[in-house]
């Protein structure tokens, strides 16, 4: 019984979105040091610094209980006390030495010197995380909240609107987009299967600004013959991935994004982003990068 409990108090539910779809994960098992390095990276900065101020206050509270056990074993301790053992473990750890307290006695001298040494340690783990959490890359591209279908050259074309929100250039530059689906087989098993889409270019030499990503709906696609109900029925999703290496840094980038077959937009186009101002200037307004119109008639006819 006791096995069973503590079995089940270490399966926690996560969820993930695919799709716009929320998962619920049960039966992991996931404790508090499992993939610690993992989740010190992925934690937001206050999560972060909280834990660690928590774990600095804690270590020093219990050093200053071992000292505690030597009363006299701190020269010129004040406040008397647990508050004493407590700042002078705080300097001990952080190696300050103002001099008004310093250890008297052998059992004090070995308690700070193992002090000092398992907090060295301590100190080199968070300043080595805080350094992976600044060094690590983060991407600033965005993507448009609808893709949308429409034709264009006479074929009708799904179009995704990325853009590069630091302005800066990211070279070389390439993209995948894949389909999410459930597929049932003629013996009636079903399974999430990946389908890749091909893009009309899926390298951008200088991706600075914005990038249209185009995806020819045709006998080769694997939304060809789909409809919005029969996409909506097998639960899709579409899949978008972006990589490069950010000039500044040097360092790869990549940015992933994903919607439910919902926000597509069929029939519907994008606004141009760049305009050209009274001084003859180019502009590029991102207040409008999600917006979709639909088409008209006119347009419909056209294409």
């Amino acid at each position: 019984m006791t096995g069973k409990r503590i079995s089940l108090l270490g399966r926690r539910p996560r969820i993930v979105q695919i799709g716009g779809r929320s998962f619920v994960s049960e039966g992991l098992r996931e404790r508090v040091w499992d993939d610690f390095y993992h989740r010190a990276l992925t934690i937001t900065w206050p999560a972060f610094f909280g834990i660690a101020s928590s774990v600095f206050l804690m270590f020093n509270a219990v050093f200053a209980m071992i000292y505690q056990i030597d009363p006299h074993g701190i020269a010129n301790q004040y406040p008397k006390g647990f508050a004493g053992a407590f700042f002078f473990s705080v300097e001990t750890l952080a190696t300050v030495g103002y001099g008004d307290m310093h250890p008297q006695s052998i059992y004090t001298h070995i308690v700070a010197t193992a002090e000092i040494i398992i907090g060295m340690g301590n100190i080199a783990v968070i300043t080595g995380l805080i350094f992976a959490r600044f060094s690590r890359p983060r991407a600033k591209i965005i993507f448009g909240k609808h893709p949308v279908v429409r034709m264009l050259d006479g074929k009708q074309t799904l179009m995704i609107r990325a853009a590069n929100m630091r302005l800066n250039l990211i070279a070389q530059a390439s993209a995948q987009l894949h389909l999410l689906r459930i597929h049932s087989t003629p013996e009636g098993f079903q399974l999430r299967r990946i389908e890749d889409m091909k893009l009309v270019r899926d390298q951008h030499p200088i991706f600075m600004l914005s990038w249209a990503l185009m995806h020819v709906i045709d006998e080769q696609s694997p939304l060809w013959g789909a409809t919005p109900e029969s996409l909506e029925a097998s639960e899709s999703a579409l899949l978008i991935t972006i990589e490069g290496t950010d000039e500044t840094t040097s360092q790869s980038m990549l940015a992933r994004h994903q919607w439910g077959i919902k926000d597509v937009r069929w029939n519907h186009r994008y606004i141009d982003l760049v305009r050209r101002d009274e001084n003859g200037v180019n502009v590029i307004d991102y207040s409008i990068f999600d917006e979709v119109l639909p088409l008209d008639e006119e347009e419909k006819q056209s294409t």
